[in-house]
C-alpha cells in the first residue's frame, strides 16, 4: 500500500488522506447516533447489556475522535492508521453486535461501514480478509446460540450478511480501484495540458508573425504580442473587427473568407494608429498615426468537432521587413553603380566647368551670359550630387568625442545665419547651459544639423523664432538626450512622410534627394538615430488642448554606452 501511494500523484495522495478524514468524521456521527438510539429505545438492552451498550458506544465516540485528530496531525504511514481504525471499528461493532443479541438486532449493518471504508482505501485482499473474518464471526455467533443458548437458529440470516459484505467489499473496491484511476488519468491530462498551454503561450509570445483568434461573428478573442504591435493593439483589447474603421480591411478580408473559404490568403494595408476608436486600446497612439502595417493574412478554422465553439485563426504577417530588405537590395545595387558612374563622371565634369570659366572671360553678351550661369548651376548641382554619392559610398570612420552642445549649436547658429544673410532671431537655440555633451563627431553633426537647417529655412515663414533648435532629455553624462530641429511651416504630410530618407526622393526641384538620406545615414555611423516625428508641443492651447506638430528628431547614444 505505501508503494501504492508514492505512485500516485499529489493530488491523489491527498485524496486518500481526505476520504480517511471522512470517515473518521462518519464514525463521530454513528457513535452520536447509536448513543441516541440508547436514550430512546432500551427495550431490547436490559440490566448489565444496557450499560456495556452504552459504556462501548461512548469509548467509539471517543476513540472516533481520536483518530479524526490523528489523522489530521500526522499524515503518515497511511496503512498502519487505516488498519488500526478499520481494526477498532469492527471489535466495537462486535461488542455491541454480542451485547444485542446478534443478527436479531439488526446492528449488523454496521459491519458495512468500516468494510466499505477498507474497500476504498485498501487493497482488495485486506478487504476481503476483512470482510471473511466478520462472516466467520457472524456465523460462529448465530452457531454458538443455536448450539449453546438453545435460540432461535439464525445461520441462514448471518450466512446471508456474510455473502453480502463479501460482495460489496468486491463490488465498491473495483469501482474504486477504477475512480482512482480516472482521477489519475485526469491529472496527468491536467499536467500535460498545463504544461502544454505554457509552451503554446511562450511560443506565441515568441512569433514575430501574429496570430489572432476570432468568433464566428468578428469577435476578437486573443492575439499574440505579434499581432497586437501590427494591429494597434491592448494586451487584454477584445472588440469587434468591424467596429474598428482601421481594421476594415481585414474584417472585409475575414467575410469573404466565411463566404468563400478557397480565398484564404489576403495582402492588407492597416493603419490602425488613424483610427480614433482604438486611442484607447493602442499602446502609443498619438505618437504613431502615420505608421501603416503591410500585411500577409491567412485565415484558417479551428477544428472542434462536437463542441458548440467555433473559432477562426488569422495568421498575420508583416511583409513590410520583406519590402524594406528588397529595398535595400535595390538601393545597395544602385549605390554600387551610382558610385562607379560618379567617378568616371567626375572628370568630364570639371572639365565642363572650367570651359564654363574660360568662355564666361570671352563672351560678355546678355545672352550669352545667361546661358552660361545656366550651365555653370547645373555643373555645380551635379557636382553636388557627385560628391553626395562619393561620400555615401566611403565608410568614414566617425571620431566619437564628448561633444558640447551648447558652444557647438551657438557657433553653428551664427555661421549659418551669416552664410544665408538671415535675421538674427529667426534661428532660436533652447539648448541651456554647457552641461549638455553628447557621444558624436564634430564634422558629422555639423552636416546634419546644416541639412536641417537649409530644409527649415525653405518652409519656414522667416519671422523671428519661426526655427527652433532646442535639446529634450535629461542633462549630464548619465543620461540620452534628443535634439529637436522645428520650424513653422506645413509640416511634412504622412504620405512624404513614409519616402522621406530613402535615396533621390525629393519635392523639391532644386534637390538632389540625397541630403536626408546622407544626414541619417551620418547618424547611424555615430550610434545616433535620425527621423522625423509628430510630438505634443509643450503647454496647452486656449481651448484646453495640445497641438502636435512635426519636427526632426535626432537621438543620440548615451556618452558612457
Amino acid at each position: 500500500m505505501t508503494a501504492r501511494l508514492q505512485a500516485l500523484t499529489a493530488a491523489s495522495r491527498d485524496t486518500f488522506w481526505r476520504s480517511l478524514q471522512t470517515l473518521n468524521g462518519t464514525r463521530v456521527v454513528i457513535a452520536l447516533v447509536l448513543l441516541a438510539y440508547l436514550s430512546v429505545d432500551t427495550r431490547g438492552l436490559r440490566g448489565a447489556g444496557s450499560l456495556m451498550y452504552a459504556q462501548v458506544c461512548a469509548a467509539y465516540l471517543l476513540l472516533a475522535l481520536g483518530f479524526a485528530v490523528l489523522t489530521s496531525k500526522v499524515r503518515r504511514r497511511f496503512l498502519a492508521q487505516l488498519l488500526l481504525q478499520i481494526a477498532c471499528d469492527l471489535a466495537l461493532i462486535s461488542l455491541l453486535y454480542l451485547g444485542a443479541g446478534g443478527a436479531r438486532s439488526g446492528l449488523a449493518i454496521l459491519y458495512l461501514f468500516p468494510l466499505a471504508g477498507l474497500a476504498i482505501l485498501a487493497p482488495l485482499v485486506l478487504a476481503l480478509f476483512s470482510a471473511s473474518l466478520v462472516a466467520l464471526f457472524m456465523l460462529g455467533t448465530a452457531l454458538w446460540q443455536t448450539v449453546v443458548q438453545d435460540a432461535d437458529s439464525t445461520l441462514l440470516q448471518s450466512g446471508l450478511f456474510g455473502a453480502a459484505f463479501l460482495a460489496a467489499v468486491l463490488v465498491v473496491n473495483r469501482m474504486a480501484a477504477k475512480l482512482i484511476g480516472q482521477e489519475e488519468l485526469a491529472a496527468r491530462r491536467g499536467v500535460e495540458i498545463g504544461v502544454q498551454q505554457a509552451v503554446n503561450r511562450l511560443v506565441m509570445s515568441h512569433m514575430s508573425d501574429g496570430i489572432v483568434v476570432v468568433d464566428a461573428g468578428g469577435q476578437v478573442v486573443a492575439g499574440n504580442p505579434a499581432a497586437q504591435q501590427m494591429l494597434g493593439l491592448a494586451g487584454d483589447a477584445q472588440f469587434d473587427l468591424a467596429s474598428a474603421p482601421a481594421l476594415a480591411p481585414l474584417a472585409r478580408a475575414y467575410r469573404d473568407w466565411r463566404a468563400d473559404p478557397l480565398q484564404a490568403t489576403a495582402f492588407l494595408t492597416i493603419k490602425p494608429y488613424t483610427d480614433p476608436a482604438l486611442q484607447d486600446v493602442t499602446a502609443a497612439w498619438s505618437a504613431r498615426r502615420e505608421l501603416a502595417a503591410h500585411l500577409k493574412v491567412r485565415f484558417a478554422p479551428v477544428e472542434a468537432d462536437g463542441l458548440d465553439v467555433e473559432r477562426s485563426v488569422i495568421f498575420l504577417q508583416d511583409v513590410t521587413a520583406i519590402e524594406n530588405q528588397a529595398q535595400d537590395l535595390k538601393l545597395a545595387s544602385m549605390g554600387r553603380l551610382t558610385a562607379s558612374i560618379a567617378h568616371e563622371v567626375r572628370n568630364p565634369l570639371s572639365a565642363i566647368g572650367h570651359a564654363t570659366s574660360l568662355l564666361s572671360e570671352d563672351l560678355a553678351g546678355p545672352v550669352h551670359t545667361r546661358l552660361l550661369k545656366i550651365v555653370a548651376d547645373n555643373v555645380a548641382r551635379v557636382n553636388r550630387m557627385v560628391e553626395d554619392i562619393l561620400q555615401l559610398s566611403r565608410k568614414v570612420q566617425p571620431h566619437s568625442e564628448p561633444l558640447a552642445l551648447a558652444g557647438f549649436l551657438a557657433e553653428l547658429a551664427a555661421e549659418f545665419l551669416d552664410t544665408h544673410a538671415l535675421a538674427p532671431g529667426i534661428v532660436r537655440l533652447e539648448v541651456g547651459g554647457g552641461a549638455a555633451t553628447v557621444r558624436f563627431d564634430a564634422l558629422h553633426l555639423r552636416e546634419v544639423v546644416l541639412n536641417l537647417l537649409n530644409n527649415a529655412v525653405r518652409y519656414a515663414s522667416g519671422r523671428p523664432g519661426s526655427i527652433r533648435v532646442f535639446v529634450v532629455g535629461g542633462r549630464g553624462r548619465g543620461a540620452g538626450l534628443e535634439l529637436h530641429v522645428q520650424d513653422d511651416g506645413p509640416g511634412i504630410s504622412p504620405e512624404v512622410r513614409a519616402h522621406l530618407f530613402e535615396p533621390f526622393y525629393t519635392t523639391s526641384s532644386k534637390g538632389t534627394g540625397l541630403g536626408l538620406y546622407l544626414a541619417r545615414e551620418l547618424c547611424l555611423n555615430n550610434e545616433a538615430m535620425l527621423d522625423y516625428e509628430y510630438r505634443y508641443d509643450q503647454g496647452v492651447q486656449a481651448d484646453g488642448s495640445r497641438q502636435s506638430s512635426g519636427r526632426f528628431v535626432i537621438t543620440f547614444a548615451r556618452p558612457g554606452a
